[in-house]
């Protein structure tokens, strides 16, 4: 386990990351990926591997049902496992949306070309990862992914912990844990 101490003044802010099929089907890729979050001093709430089905894919982008893009986004969102996140961080939807870059990777080489889509995208749907757009959208799609967390209870109870600065980074879960007072 690895003690970071960084007082934080700001509140954390929880999004949604998700590392999809087309990377977390190359293990090295995933691990750059999950490296550059740690990093990026993302805080690392919760992490899963999972796989969808077609009905998933469906339910979670129901909102582009009738886009020219959306068939062909759940067939790959249902073709193989993918890694979800729940990162905090101050501003951390902002930040994240930034490490992504654009998502059409060909944009993304050119005027972000530092950006994990620009590094590992391959088109505009396999484009490596995903993140909440807003506040709201972070919260609906944490719920999705994580049904059995509660963000409104880790804020007011775990937040304010993981703020102080006393974080672990357990290696075996791949989790931050808030370590207890000396």
């Amino acid at each position: 386990m690895l003690l970071t101490t960084t007082r934080l003044s700001k509140v954390l802010q929880l999004t949604l990351a998700v590392i999809k099929p087309d990377a977390v089907a190359h293990p090295l890729m995933s691990e750059a990926l999950h490296q550059i979050i740690l990093e990026n001093k993302f805080v690392i709430v919760r992490n899963k591997e999972l796989a969808w089905r077609r009905q998933d894919s469906e339910k979670f982008y129901a909102e582009h049902s009738g886009r020219f893009f959306y068939q062909r986004l759940v067939e790959f969102m249902s073709s193989g496992p993918m890694r979800a996140y729940i990162l905090a961080k101050e501003d951390g939807i902002r930040h994240w949306r930034d490490l992504m870059g654009p998502t059409k990777v060909f944009r993304a080489r050119y005027t972000s070309p530092t950006s994990l889509r620009a590094q590992f995208g391959l088109t505009d749907t396999r484009n490596t990862t995903h993140g909440s757009d807003s506040p709201e959208s972070a919260r609906r799609e944490i719920c999705f992914f994580f049904p059995d967390f509660h963000v409104e209870e880790w804020m007011d109870k775990d937040e304010p912990l993981f703020r102080s600065g006393r974080i672990l980074y357990d290696l075996q879960k791949q989790i931050h844990t808030v370590s207890a007072p000396s």
